[in-house]
């Protein structure tokens, strides 16, 4: 365990953070989003993925759940995995931004006034690698809504008592932005049940769980250090979509065009995003991209995710096994029958990692899997494919498996960033027994064999590529 405590003081200027930047979400801030907002991949905001918290980051969707009217039902036990809130650019991208603004002041032609002018003259370069992805105070405020919204929508798990009692169990990666995302969680849940006593931090870290990837022997040199498992993604980085992007965006700039390489393209484009995710602010960077060229560079960046964490190579999912088993045996224990003079089980857990730890998740549970798989000569046909990283790990994605007590038996709901999703393999059903998800999910039931699948564990750590 890893207890820290949170002074009085810290509780009422969290609050107040939360107070302010709810205030400057909601739909009377005058706060222009830019167009392309929703195309951010891996960099999306949360509410940008739910328009409807950008006017009140508290609301919520009880409709969402969906046990079946037939039946009396009440939820037993809620399992979360959950990606860390807005996070600052690695050191990695941090220094491709700095290029790139160093680039535009020397050689770009120079603007007369509007947002070419700011870029040049106006914006400054203001991070700094000691940065180097740590979660952004409004990454907190990400996590800290999140928690009032499923306290809300599950308060007889997420309870007053629950939390107190410290039967809520929470785990997280070892990564700063992660510890300080549940952190965040709990404060949420404080300030939803407006408690005012000091509060003292409680988690797990196990990177054995939330960080399976990078102890995937199989992984880490099958897909990770492998390079021919990306070649989708150089080509089509180095294609035809690509290069219509970079050709326009260095006329627009007045810089010649071998000057533009795809990697500051994309610092361009990844600056937008920050900018808003971070500071909730519409930069002039946006400018350089209309909606088609925010279209390939947010396909670029499925393409990427889609080949090393997703589909594109089964040992990806495959390394998810230990997560995976770690929730069905959670499900099993909460769902089974008890005695009476047995202690309850746990009410919730609440997982925190990493956009690479839902999405080998995710492929493993049989999700986004499209008939025709995104390669870099299919852009023009994959404009309506399910696989869009911008909807499914925006920064705190979540996924909910609800368990339901119920009178023919415990049912389970899944719901992916709030919102109901089916099982695969279940599609008539929004809340199906429980016990025809585990028939569904038998074959990794019953295999899913991590030390398997990945020959053993890692000699060392994968290179640190986590998003």
């Amino acid at each position: 365990m890893s207890p820290a405590s949170l002074t009085a003081n810290g509780v009422l200027l969290a609050a107040l953070s939360l107070l302010a930047t709810r205030l400057s979400c909601s739909g009377g801030s005058g706060h222009k989003i830019p167009h392309i907002a929703s195309y951010f991949g891996t960099k999306t905001r949360y509410e940008d993925v739910n328009p409807h918290l950008l006017r009140d980051m508290l609301a919520v969707n009880t409709s969402a759940l969906k046990p079946p009217s037939s039946e009396r039902c009440s939820p037993v036990h809620l399992s979360a995995v959950i990606r860390h809130g807005s996070r600052y650019p690695t050191v990695k991208n941090i220094r491709r931004i700095q290029k790139l603004s160093e680039l535009v002041r020397r050689e770009a032609s120079r603007g007369s006034g509007g947002w070419r002018d700011e870029i040049q003259n106006r914006w400054e370069m203001w991070y700094t690698e000691d940065l180097d992805g740590q979660l952004a105070a409004k990454g907190r405020d990400d996590l800290r809504y999140l928690a009032q919204r499923l306290a809300t929508l599950f308060p007889s798990l997420l309870s007053k008592e629950n939390m107190s009692g410290r039967r809520i169990r929470f785990v997280t990666s070892s990564k700063h932005r992660c510890v300080s995302s549940v952190e965040a969680f709990q404060e949420g849940l404080q300030q939803h049940w407006k408690q005012s006593h000091e509060l003292r931090y409680s988690h797990d870290v196990d990177d054995e769980l939330m960080r399976f990837f990078e102890r995937c022997r199989g992984y880490v040199e099958g897909v990770e250090n492998n390079r021919t498992a990306l070649v989708e993604v150089e080509k089509f980085k180095h294609g035809e979509e690509m290069e219509g992007v970079r050709r326009r965006m260095a006329e627009r700039l007045g810089l010649l065009h071998h000057r533009l390489t795809p990697d500051l393209v994309e610092a361009a484009f990844f600056l937008c995003s920050y900018e808003l995710a971070i500071k909730s602010l519409h930069s002039p960077w946006c400018f350089l991209f209309d909606e088609d060229a925010a279209k390939v560079l947010e396909y670029k960046s499925d393409l990427k995710q889609y080949w090393k964490r997703s589909h594109g190579h089964v040992i990806s999912s495959l390394s998810s096994c230990p997560l995976f088993h770690h929730v069905f045996r959670t499900l099993d224990k909460a769902g089974r029958p008890r005695r009476s003079t047995e202690a309850s089980p746990e009410p919730a857990s609440i997982l925190v990692g990493h956009a690479e730890t839902l999405l080998p998740l995710f492929s493993l549970l049989g999700l986004y899997k499209d008939e025709t798989p995104p390669i870099a000569s299919n852009y023009n046909t994959q404009h309506e494919r399910s696989f869009r990283t911008s909807e499914i790990v925006p920064y705190a994605a979540n996924l909910l498996l609800v368990l339901y007590d119920c009178q023919r038996g415990p049912r389970l709901q899944m719901l992916i960033n709030e919102t109901p999703v089916r099982f695969p393999g279940l599609p008539a059903e929004d809340t199906p027994l429980y016990r025809d998800v585990r028939a569904t999910y038998r074959h990794l039931l019953d295999g899913c064999d991590f030390y398997r699948e990945c020959e053993g564990r890692s000699g060392g750590r994968g290179p640190n590529t986590e998003l």
